[in-house]
Order: structure tokens, then sequence, then C-alpha cells
């Protein structure tokens, strides 16, 4: 009988520990669950975190404008250079105050597509990426229509010394149209076309 009456108190203490085990487990798993939704709600639809997004849409921002700054850099050169050749000085004076104003343009797009980078390099330890992404954004596509512009100028005002004022016009007018489509209103359709998506 000893030994049933302590089999009987060892089952049961048994049962009361798996029971309050049992309690504990399901206390953590709710904690876990609640965390877990918690975490779900900072995570992407990409399984990123926020700050995780952040850092790759800054890091793909910054390698976005190496490329536009080649194409700035390269025009830049082109510009000054032209200042010193004999030709320039036998301009027009309205030859010269295209070549100026695309070289304005020029200083504008530089100055606005490095920015970012600056911002970048000054106040990545405080934690102001959201800040630099959403202005820099807004700065890169006023950079970009900058850019745009000089180059514009730059070739019409190439046609002019060509070919004439006839053949400014119609390189100048094409030089816009390119640009504006391609980089302007094809983006905006894309975009468009994936909010109708969405909609459905």
């Amino acid at each position: 009988m000893p030994d049933d009456a302590n089999g009987a108190m060892g089952f049961e203490g048994r049962r009361v520990v798996s029971g309050r085990s049992g309690e504990v487990l399901r206390a953590h798993d709710e904690v876990s669950s609640g965390s877990g939704e918690a975490a779900g709600d900072d995570l992407e639809h990409t399984g990123e975190t926020r700050n995780q997004k952040l850092q790759r849409n800054v890091g793909e921002l910054l390698q976005e404008l190496r490329v536009a700054q080649a194409g700035v850099q390269i025009l830049f050169g082109f510009l000054l250079s032209v200042v010193f050749t004999d030709r320039f000085h036998e301009a027009s004076g309205f030859e010269k105050v295209l070549h100026l104003l695309a070289v304005l343009l020029t200083v504008a797009a530089t100055a606005l597509l490095i920015a970012p980078a600056a911002w970048h390099r000054l106040l990545f330890r405080t934690g102001r990426r959201d800040e630099i992404l959403r202005v820099g954004n807004r700065v890169v596509l006023v950079g970009f229509g900058c850019l745009a512009a000089a180059i514009t100028v730059t070739v019409a005002l190439i046609a002019k010394v060509v070919f004439g004022p006839v053949a400014m016009g119609l390189v100048g007018g094409l030089a816009v149209l390119l640009f504006g489509l391609l980089w302007f209103a094809v983006p905006g359709m894309l975009s468009g076309d994936r909010m109708r998506r969405g909609g459905h």
C-alpha cells in the first residue's frame, strides 16, 4: 500500500508539474506569437525589416547616382573645353548665352545629383536614412530634369552652330520629346499600370 500511495502521489505530482509546464509553455507561445505579430508588422513583403529596406533603398539610390554623375562629368568637361577654342570667341551673343545656360544647368545637375551622397556621408551615423531617402529622391528628380535640360540646350547649340536656327529648333524639340518620354512619361505610365493591377 505505501508503494501504491507513493506511486499515486508521484503520478499526481507529475501531472501537476506537467499542467504547470503546459501553462508556462502556452504563456510563452502567446508572448512569442505577440512578438511575432509585432515583428511581422515591421516586415515588408520582401521579408525585410523597415531598417533593412531603407538601407537597401539608400544603397540603390547612391548606385543610380554614380551612373548619372558620369554623364554629368562628361557634359561638364565638354562645355568647359569649348570656352578655350578659337571658334567660341567668334560665336554670337545668343550662342554664348545658350552655352552659359547649359553650363549653369550642368552645375545645378551636379550639385543636385551629388547632394544625397554628401548627406549620406554626413548623416549615416545619425539614423536619418528615411529623411535622406525621401528628400534625396525629390532632389534627384530635379537633378535629372536639370541634366535633361542641359543636354537639350547643348545639342540645340551644336545644331545652331553647324546647321542654323531651324536645325536648332528641330534637334532641341526632339531632345525634349525624347527625355520627357523616356525619363518621365514612361515611369508614370508604369506606375499607373501597377496601381490599376493592384486595384483589381
